[in-house]
Order: structure tokens, then C-alpha cells, then sequence
């Protein structure tokens, strides 16, 4: 049996979304709504990169449940990816991504 952490993504709430992006390393959130077509080809990325890197934390947060997040970081489309290292905003991108662009521009980030 192998040690290594295990790849998940986490939905997060206003109430949970602070103490999951202060962790330490890096942490994708993605922005993204039920209703919305790209989001929805993004999620199955988002969910092979958080496969490919389970040491970084991935978490969605979704727009229409969470207005308050969205709006404290001006989310004006979707789905938009925000990364964060160590607590603190290191840029956005709206989009889909596919997961193997998105893993490798994390690992230039986490170098």
C-alpha cells in the first residue's frame, strides 16, 4: 500500500472556503455554476489534475451558492480558475483548461 495523499476536490462554502486556501502549498479553486456549459467539459480536467497532482489542494466553489466568494474575487465568468500558494491570490484564469496544461503551469508555479 502506498503512502501518497490521496486526490480529491473539495466543495467549498464561504464558511469553509478561508481555512482551506490558507493551507500551506498550492491550491486551485475553480468557479463554476450547474448551468454552465464550459464549466461543465472543465470539471472532468479539473478533477484529472487534481488526480495528476494530489499534493496540491483543488477545491469548486459553486457561483450560484456561494455569491459572496465570486464576488470578493470578481468572478465575471466561469468557469474561472483562481491559484493560491500558501494563502495568498497568485493569479486567475478564465477558461477551460485541460488538466495537463493546468498541471504543468502549477508546477512552474510551486517551483
Amino acid at each position: 500500500m502506498s503512502d501518497t495523499k490521496q486526490a480529491e476536490v473539495t466543495n467549498l462554502t464561504t464558511a469553509s472556503y478561508d481555512e482551506f486556501v490558507g493551507q500551506d502549498g498550492l491550491t486551485v479553486v475553480d468557479f463554476w455554476a450547474s448551468w454552465c456549459g464550459p464549466c461543465i467539459q472543465m470539471a472532468p480536467q479539473f478533477e484529472k489534475a487534481a488526480e495528476l497532482r494530489p499534493d496540491y489542494n483543488f477545491a469548486k466553489v459553486n457561483v450560484d451558492e456561494e455569491p459572496q466568494l465570486a464576488a470578493r474575487y470578481q468572478v465575471s465568468s466561469i468557469p474561472t480558475l483562481a491559484v493560491i500558494r500558501d494563502g495568498e491570490l497568485l493569479g486567475m484564469a478564465p477558461g477551460v483548461v485541460r488538466a495537463n496544461e493546468l498541471v504543468q503551469a502549477l508546477d512552474k508555479l510551486a517551483g
